[in-house]
């Protein structure tokens, strides 16, 4: 079994995304935990408000809510009693067993789950901490109800492929706006909080690698104009396909005021991964004096850097994004620098520079000193002869030797030309 628990300050968020799912056939409100009557006897207004009237009792709290989801492998197929047994006793364990709670089994993924709505402020207003509760409370009773119902056991297991972000394929939106929205949902809670973007065309390098797209329409558009945004799918052309879907239409409100909001903290966050990314560039290209764009990419994939390009409808390339998935940062590459931009970086590959052209440019495409004491230090142990040859070579050349020679001498060097021709 696994578990996932979020926190939230809006229990009404929660409540709603779960009762959508019954409204729509994907979901069943199978239990109450603490409600004064059963759970099909309650309207949606009884459920709710159980939770609002006790979260009153602590204004102060500024994350009273708890989604739960208990997912079991999907060999399992248990029944609805014994769903309703382990939630019980998992909330039980976990020290939330007297608090209120509706249980949900949900029917619209390929591995059988639960989802457990509750909340942290207990009957006298007093708040149940919820730091750490994963690791204190729910990893010990994860193991122990795995143990009392024979579940399948999720230790020293990695997580099934069912939890793992995949690819969005074509044939998955053929199910209808449902199924299309899951099928996004899935990538968004993903990537938005692991990858670290500072703009719109950014993101949208690494929701490309899943068929998504955010999409603010045309500057003229009315979404455009009322800040709105839309998530879409891709087919494998990379055009849109299907319903678009509102960002607020999303439980976690992708919009585009959230996405700002990332963008600030993100720009701050990502400072030093670019010093990895610009080293990976000025490395490759040190190896190979001569190569094409595709190249450069095929080398950095193998550094974990995915190169997306942006070309025109001529085939003219004029916008380059790097997504270095070690990092988890993305940066289109004028903001690297000037030479990491999309001309920049096919002139640093030799294309479409010849004669004088390729001479005066010579020292642009060279990485900077600091860049070739980085990679001696790096790769020490796994430099190879011809490698170590080529630094060497390029250190020696004039427009790094003349960086080496001290100003003194410069000026000296300077002095004397100058005397030779007064005295001619």
């Amino acid at each position: 079994m696994v578990t996932i628990i979020k926190t939230s300050h809006s229990i009404r968020s929660i409540f709603n995304y779960n009762e959508n799912k019954v409204k729509v056939g994907v979901a069943e409100c199978i239990s109450a935990g603490n409600y004064p009557v059963d759970v099909d006897k309650m309207s949606d207004a009884l459920k709710l408000n159980r939770f609002i009237k006790q979260i009153e009792l602590n204004e102060n709290a500024k994350r009273n809510s708890v989604h739960i989801s208990l997912n079991f492998d999907p060999s399992e197929n248990h029944p609805k009693e014994k769903l309703i047994a382990i939630a019980n006793s998992y909330m039980e364990k976990i020290g939330f067993g007297k608090q209120p709670y509706l249980v949900y089994q949900h029917r619209d993924a390929g591995h059988p789950h639960l989802h457990v709505v509750t909340i942290n402020i207990e009957r006298n207003g007093k708040r149940i901490d919820l730091h750490h509760l994963g690791i204190r409370k729910s990893e010990p009773a994860r193991k122990e109800i795995e143990e009392l119902f024979g579940l399948v056991k999720a230790e020293g297991r990695k997580k099934k492929e069912e939890f793992i972000l995949q690819p969005i394929t074509v044939g998955k939106i053929q199910y209808g706006r449902m199924e299309t929205k899951k099928a996004i949902s899935n990538v968004l809670n993903a990537v938005l909080n692991q990858y670290k973007y500072a703009s719109i065309p950014e993101l949208n390098a690494v929701l490309k690698q899943y068929n998504v797209m955010a999409d603010r329409g045309s500057e003229n558009s009315k979404i455009f104009l009322t800040n709105g945004l839309v998530y879409r799918i891709l087919d494998e052309q990379g055009k849109p396909i299907g319903v678009p879907i509102k960002a607020s239409d999303f439980y976690s409100k992708p919009t585009l005021k959230f996405l700002e909001e990332k963008f600030k903290r993100n720009e701050v966050r990502r400072i030093t991964d670019k010093i990895r990314l610009k080293n990976a560039i000025d490395i490759v290209l040190l190896k190979e004096r001569t190569m094409s764009t595709n190249q450069l990419a095929k080398y950095l994939e193998k550094e974990g850097i995915h190169t997306v390009f942006r070309k025109s409808a001529e085939g003219l390339l004029y916008g380059i994004t790097y997504v270095d998935h070690k990092t988890k940062s993305v940066f289109n590459g004028s903001s690297l620098g000037k030479e990491y931009s999309a001309k920049a970086i096919q002139e640093r590959c030799g294309l479409k520079i010849t004669g004088d052209e390729k001479r005066n440019q010579s020292h642009e495409k060279l990485p900077s000193k600091e860049s070739l004491l980085y990679h001696l230090q790096q790769q020490k142990d796994s430099l190879t002869i011809p490698d170590l040859v080529k630094v060497l070579d390029m250190l020696i050349q004039a427009e790094y030797a003349t960086d080496y020679l001290p100003n003194q001498l410069k000026n000296r060097r300077r002095k004397k030309k100058r005397k030779g021709l007064s005295d001619n």
